[in-house]
């Protein structure tokens, strides 16, 4: 897709006019491979090199075209995205220290494009998946503007007969999603690997880097995480696979390879079976405008034609190892392009990859020649999949049926082959153990970059919520990074890292749960109280069969009608539909937080986060308050030098119910129902006759022992209440009071002064610090 010259918007006679063109420069490339004009005394090796772009946060930036006018380099070129950028390194001769120069010229460029990046307040990351990529990030407005994109979306559109794209993996976690536009293939970058064959070579050498593809993936894999899930460890192949995938599903069942494919079977002969095999499988995509050119004319004055159409058609059929025809120094050569390799962790990773692929391709060669002898297609496809899916612990499969584990096959079989394949070609000591060394500390230490990322986020799920989770990752990832040391030697991702709560904490998509359980408006309303004691929960979303979001139902309601069914005379079983409200106030993913806090505050409720109708969040008190905590630790620490800013403004005195409700320990059920139904209190404090705090008692309990309104013995709030519950001070830091109730799993904390009752502090108060963090908060930081 590297040519320019495309139509977003191809006729039929266009891509018709192309396809005879097409047909026409493939029979002259067997002419070109019969003509003996293919350079064939030299080696080159080649790489590209694909990275997001990210605020200060460590989410998408969408500057890369800004970007690029500020560098004004040629190495530099634009990515689908507007938050991806990508450099081509310089071709090398494979010898000498030709990896390190690699190396250097990565971290060179990657040093100027920061600069350019730091300008705009943002910074450049190297992953395969970037961890905090949302779906929000994936719209048609973040396309880079250039013809050539809006043409990809609107062919693969066509071609799938203008349907959802769905994409579904299952690792750790599941992801179902459906999405509008080609934007999912946005979220992969990849290490681009390019090494120059003859022709005469090109079958068995391609065979041989199918072959070694399983391997190297397993000991490279760099991206679990896609949108908030932990799926494969390179879950780039499914997400590419599906992403760009135009078949649309039928009725029949029939062998239809998607366009992107690692293939069917050992190339036999030559590349030309590759060209006709995209020809035959893959309709034309796009039409182009080209200067016409005589292929044949060309071929008999000694020149290499640039056959534009058989290029472009290539570009749009994505082979995980893709045969390419390039010119250098006006002679024309074949590459085969290695296109599995993720992005990052480091410049140093990325090399020692590189050195691995191209040393087994090339020892491989020398050692067994032809693989297809020795080895089933069937189980190198297999290998692939399997390394993608489980990186180092899966299993290979390799030759004359011998199995290993990925990290046993590297240490004992392909690491010394590869050594002997760059010997062969006079590739430097120092290099060849420099980068194979790499790999095998790699293996020995039995880390890469998706296993560091998953025991990042398992050693962070339990301090932190999803989304400063996901964004610590980035900062972590970004500070290794620019110290350089390989994968296998970084500490874990840990809290001290998370940076810019505030910024970070912007939308709602930041802040809701995804995480949720729900009522279909025809079940009883005793499920819906059963799931609020149950799952700590005060309103819960209704929702039809489709997903489609009907109705709220809160503890308010619930409990009104329990008290309603204690005095029939044959008590009801009323469906959920009867109660909820049918018309509750929702959020966008994309609303601001400060909106969104100001409209929980004067609802008194948790509210839905609603997309074309479908429920896809909720926003909670409770869920947000570790976030709002931190973020108002950020406006402590920044106002911390003004006068007008003292210690007890951000106490729990100022914060508060300064006159909580209060019950007596000897009252009933009933009148605290009552209380809590009519008055919206969530928590009762309760006190004996001297007035001195006895214990609490919530909504949940109060459903939990409802049954006592039906007949049964009625029990005194002392019965059921919790006793001796945690207490804090007004001038505690409303930081540390908010850190206790996270860590205790607290919905209130009674506020005690020389033993008087004179506060308490709830989940909903904490929706009050968010509201202040937002409004009030922001302003006096900006």
């Amino acid at each position: 897709m590297g040519i320019q010259d495309i139509n977003q918007e191809s006729s039929a006679t266009e891509k018709r006019v192309l396809m005879k063109r097409l047909l026409y420069e493939i029979n002259a490339f067997e002419a070109l491979l019969e003509s003996g004009l293919f350079e064939t005394d030299i080696r080159r090796i080649g790489a590209e090199q694909e990275m997001f772009l990210v605020d200060e946060s460590g989410r998408p930036a969408s500057i890369s075209v800004e970007i690029l006018e500020k560098l004004d380099d040629p190495h530099f070129t634009t990515e689908l995205a507007k938050f991806n950028l990508e450099f081509n390194l310089d071709p090398l001769v494979l010898e000498g220290r030709c990896f390190h120069e690699m190396e250097c010229e990565i971290n060179r460029l990657l040093k100027k494009v920061r600069g350019a990046a730091e300008a705009m307040s943002a910074n450049v990351v190297l992953a395969g998946i970037l961890p905090t990529i949302r779906k929000s990030d994936l719209v048609h407005e973040n396309i880079t503007p250039l013809e050539r994109y809006y043409a990809m979306n609107a062919a693969t559109a066509e071609l799938r007969g203008k349907g959802e794209y769905e994409l579904r993996m299952t690792g750790l976690d599941e992801l179902i999603l459906k999405h509008d536009s080609v934007m999912l293939e946005a979220c992969n970058n990849s290490f681009q690997v390019h090494l120059q064959v003859t022709p005469d070579e090109f079958a068995p050498y391609y065979n041989i880097a199918q072959a070694v593809t399983g391997p190297v993936l397993a000991v490279a894999a760099n991206s679990p995480i896609l949108l908030g899930r932990r799926l494969w460890h390179e879950s780039r192949v499914g997400l590419f696979q599906q992403s760009v995938d135009t078949r649309s599903v039928g009725t029949h069942i029939r062998h239809r390879p998607g366009r992107v494919h690692f293939g069917d079977r050992w190339v036999e002969h030559s590349i030309l079976e590759m060209f006709h095999e995209s020809v035959a499988r893959f309709r034309v995509m796009i039409g182009a405008d080209f200067e016409e050119e005589n292929p044949y004319e060309k071929i008999r004055q000694g020149i290499p034609p640039l056959f534009r159409s058989l290029q472009l058609h290539n570009g749009t059929v994505y082979r995980w190892n893709r045969p390419c025809y390039g010119i250098t120094d006006g002679k024309p050569h074949l590459r085969i392009e290695n296109r599995v390799l993720p992005s990052g962790p480091t410049a140093l990773d990325e090399v020692a990859n590189t050195a691995l692929f191209i040393g087994l391709v090339l020892g491989m060669a020398k050692e067994y020649g032809d693989i297809s002898k020795v080895m089933e297609f069937d189980n190198a496809r297999v290998n692939f999949i399997d390394a993608a899916r489980q990186g180092m612990g899966s299993s290979m499969r390799w030759v004359k049926g011998k199995i290993y584990q990925a990290q046993e096959l590297v240490l004992k079989e392909l690491l010394p082959l590869a050594r002997e394949g760059l010997q062969e070609f006079a590739v430097g000591s120092t290099d060849i153990e420099r980068y194979l060394g790499v790999i095998e500390e790699r293996c020995v230490a039995g880390t890469t970059g998706a296993s560091w990322l998953l025991e990042s986020v398992l050693s962070l799920q339990k301090q932190l919520p999803p989304d400063p989770l996901y964004r610590t990752l980035t900062q972590a990832m970004l500070q290794r990074q620019l110290e350089g040391l390989p994968v296998h030697q970084w500490s874990l991702a840990n809290i001290k890292e998370t940076q810019r709560w505030t910024q970070g904490s912007k939308q709602v998509e930041d802040l809701m749960s995804t995480d949720f359980r729900t009522v279909h408006p025809e079940e009883v309303v005793d499920l819906t109280g059963n799931m609020m004691d149950w799952y700590h929960l005060r309103d819960v979303p209704v929702e039809d069969e489709e997903g489609l979001l009907v109705g709220m139902i809160s503890y308010r309601q619930v409990l009104s009608r329990l008290l309603e069914r204690a005095d029939e005379e044959k008590p009801k079983l009323l469906p959920v539909r009867e109660l909820m409200d049918s018309s509750p106030e929702s959020l966008l993913a994309s609303s601001p937080t400060a909106e969104a806090t100001t409209k929980m505050l004067a609802k008194h409720c948790n509210l839905p986060v609603v997309e074309d109708g479908h429920l896809i969040g909720i926003f909670t008190d409770y869920g947000a308050s570790y976030t709002m905590g931190k973020v108002l630790e950020e406006h402590c620490a920044k106002a911390a030098d003004s006068a007008a800013i003292t210690t007890s403004e951000w106490s729990v005195q100022k914060f508060m119910k300064k006159e909580p409700p209060l019950i007596s320990a000897k009252e009933k059920i009933r009148t605290a129902m009552q209380c809590m139904a009519v008055q919206s209190h969530l928590y009762l404090l309760v006190e004996d006759e001297k007035q001195q705090l006895r214990g609490i008692i919530s909504y949940r309990q109060l459903m939990r022992h409802s049954e006592t309104l039906e007949g049964k013995p009625v029990s005194l709030l002392e019965e059921i209440m919790t006793p001796e519950p945690i207490t804090v001070s007004p001038k505690m830091p409303v930081l540390d009071a908010i850190a206790l109730m996270h860590e205790k799993q607290l919905g209130c904390l009674p506020v005690i002064e020389n033993t008087a009752i004179v506060g308490m502090l709830t989940e909903y108060d904490l929706m009050q610090i968010a509201h202040y963090c937002f409004t009030l908060g922001s302003d006096s930081t900006e």
